[in-house]
């Protein structure tokens, strides 16, 4: 019998960290890992940063709590910079990116009932796609191994293949109120939306009369060299989902959206018990302090140009293990040739941490402040793992 108190909805690693400083991770025992998951995408500005740190501890001894029964000072901030900053005119604060989800799905659904068409609730979404593990979020991916045992489907929810414009047109119909897409699927493996593709969607939506929704919980605050990965294909959509990087290692999401799509969300409609809380209000506001400082995200698509060059040289050492290297900026993939789980701990074994995905595919997503000497040694690592790999193969081949 498993002697933990939690649930075993986690294949967990005995790793334990007790401290950490930038890019770095350090165990009780004094060992020191180079944190390339970053709480899977979570801690953009890396560990123990000095400006969070602080932030945090002057909220904390001011005040924690109040609800969204009265006015938040820092939720107005907060929420006028990421107006100012993107294509929203209004925002809706949440805990986590799967409740950030849930805000825009319902927002779609609200948008179309309030404008005459109470049937328009469908939300046509796409394969390998992952939008949070609430019973809707999980209805939107449409992942039958998140599905399974949790009873029927959650209804208004139609999966399309990556990528299949005339597949997508052909699920449109009487009843679709929106379309909902990740730039850049995370989960499903670091696959990238052809930029024409979301322009084709975008065109799509204000021809029928959808809104388009987009889930940037991992590709945002940026992440891709961009503030949001949708502004390298030079469109906006209706309606967007964000969390992970806006609170650097604090759980807080948002809805952003237009006036037009959010006009529908009037008192009652909706709500929220901890979202916008004083406290990650003060660390988001702390987080763009940073993030829209000036050159900051400039630097992060140049650091992730060079780490997938550096990459690109250790695949051309070690083709039998790895393929190819996809992704933007500091959200990169590596196909891998072996199981990726073999990947995932070889790295470990040599001090370096990182997350797998789908389609066979490591996942390296670092702090966006990390520093060339730290990526150089990230790859050193991810070296030593790929031969360590190779010598097991050799191995189990001569055995």
């Amino acid at each position: 019998m498993n002697s933990s108190a939690l649930f075993g909805t986690y294949a967990r690693s005995e790793l334990a960290f007790v401290k950490g400083e930038g890019c770095w991770l350090e165990t009780a025992d004094g060992r020191r890992f180079l944190d390339f998951a970053a709480g899977i995408a979570v801690n953009s500005l890396g560990h123990a940063h000095p400006h969070l740190v602080t932030v945090l501890q002057e909220q904390a001894a001011k005040l924690w709590h109040v609800s969204n029964l009265y006015t938040v000072p820092g939720q107005e901030r907060l929420g006028r910079r990421l107006i100012e900053a993107t294509f929203a005119d209004r925002v809706f604060f949440t805990n986590s990116g799967a409740e950030a989800m849930e805000a825009c799905i319902k927002t779609a659904r609200r948008y179309q009932y309030a404008n005459g068409s109470p049937e328009r609730y469908g939300i046509i979404t796409f394969e390998g796609a992952f939008h949070g593990r609430t019973l809707a979020t999980i209805a939107a991916g449409g992942q039958a191994k998140y599905l399974e045992g949790f009873g029927p489907k959650a209804p208004g929810f139609t999966q399309v293949p990556f990528g299949d414009l005339d597949a997508l047109k052909a699920a449109i119909d009487e009843t679709t109120a929106a379309i909902l897409i990740e730039p850049i699927q995370g989960e499903g493996g670091i696959r990238p939306v052809p930029h024409d593709f979301l322009r084709a969607l975008r065109t799509l939506c204000d021809t029928h009369g959808l809104l388009l929704i987009f889930d940037e919980v991992q590709t945002g605050v940026g992440r891709t060299g961009k503030f949001f990965a949708h502004e390298w294909s030079g469109i906006t959509p209706d309606l967007m989902g964000i969390a992970k990087g806006i609170g650097g290692g604090f759980p807080m999401g948002a809805c952003l959206a237009t006036e037009e799509a959010s006009a529908c969300m009037v008192p009652g409609t909706h709500g929220t018990t901890f979202g916008g809380n004083p406290l990650a209000m003060a660390v988001g506001n702390a987080v763009l302090d940073v993030v829209l400082a000036d050159g900051f995200i400039d630097g992060v698509a140049r650091k992730g140009l060079s780490l997938k060059q550096k990459i690109a040289s250790v695949i051309d050492t070690h083709p039998h293990v790895f393929e190819t290297v996809r992704g933007e900026g500091l959200m990169l993939g590596l196909k891998c040739r072996v199981p990726v789980s073999e990947v995932v701990l070889a790295g470990r074994a040599q001090g370096l941490l990182s997350v797998p995905a789908g389609d066979n595919v490591v996942r390296f997503l670092p702090p966006l402040t990390i520093s060339e000497e730290d990526m150089d040694e990230a790859v050193s690592r991810l070296d030593a793992a790929a031969a360590a790999v190779e010598g097991a193969i050799a191995k189990e081949t001569s055995a």
